[in-house]
C-alpha cells in the first residue's frame, strides 16, 4: 500500500469515526432546538393589535400621574408608583420599551401595554365602567310567595 492510499484510508476512518461520535450529539441539539419566533412587533405594526377589553385611549408615559397608570390593565398603585420613580430617574422615557426596566413588567405585559402607551400627547386612557348591584343580572329579586 503506497502513501496515497493509506492517507486516503486514514481520512476515510477520522471522517467515520467524526461521524459516530459527533452525529448523535448534533441530532440530538437539532431535535431540541426550538423553532424561531418572529422577534415583538415593531411601534409601527403595533397600531393594528386591539387594547385590552374594558380600556379605550392611550396613556402619555412621560406625563401620567400615579393614578392614570393604575387604569393600565395589571398595573396597581406600587407598579405606578415604580413606574413614575424609574422615568424621574431616567428625565422621561426615550422610548415605550423604557418601561420594560420597571419590575413586574416582562415582555408579555408589556406587549398588553403596548398599544395604550405613548411618549407624547394626551392622556385619554379610560377604564371600561362596571355596573352597579343594583342593575343587571344580580339585582334583587322579589321575594317568592307561599
Amino acid at each position: 500500500m503506497n502513501s496515497i492510499q493509506r492517507n486516503a484510508r486514514l481520512q476515510r476512518t477520522v471522517a467515520l469515526l467524526f461521524s459516530l461520535l459527533l452525529g448523535p450529539a448534533l441530532s440530538a441539539h437539532a431535535q431540541d432546538a426550538k423553532p424561531r419566533v418572529p422577534s415583538a412587533p415593531s411601534s409601527a405594526s403595533s397600531a393594528a393589535i386591539a387594547a385590552p377589553a374594558g380600556v379605550s385611549g392611550v396613556l402619555n408615559l412621560n406625563t401620567a400621574s400615579v393614578e392614570e397608570l393604575t387604569r393600565l390593565p395589571g398595573v396597581g398603585p406600587s407598579r405606578a408608583q415604580a413606574i413614575v420613580e424609574l422615568r424621574t430617574k431616567m428625565n422621561g422615557f426615550k422610548s415605550v420599551e423604557d418601561i420594560m426596566r420597571v419590575r413586574g413588567i416582562g415582555r408579555k405585559t408589556f406587549r398588553k401595554l403596548e398599544p395604550m402607551l405613548r411618549l407624547q400627547g394626551t392622556t385619554t386612557l379610560a377604564t371600561a365602567r362596571k355596573p352597579s348591584p343594583t342593575q343587571g343580572p344580580r339585582a334583587a329579586a322579589p321575594a317568592a310567595k307561599r
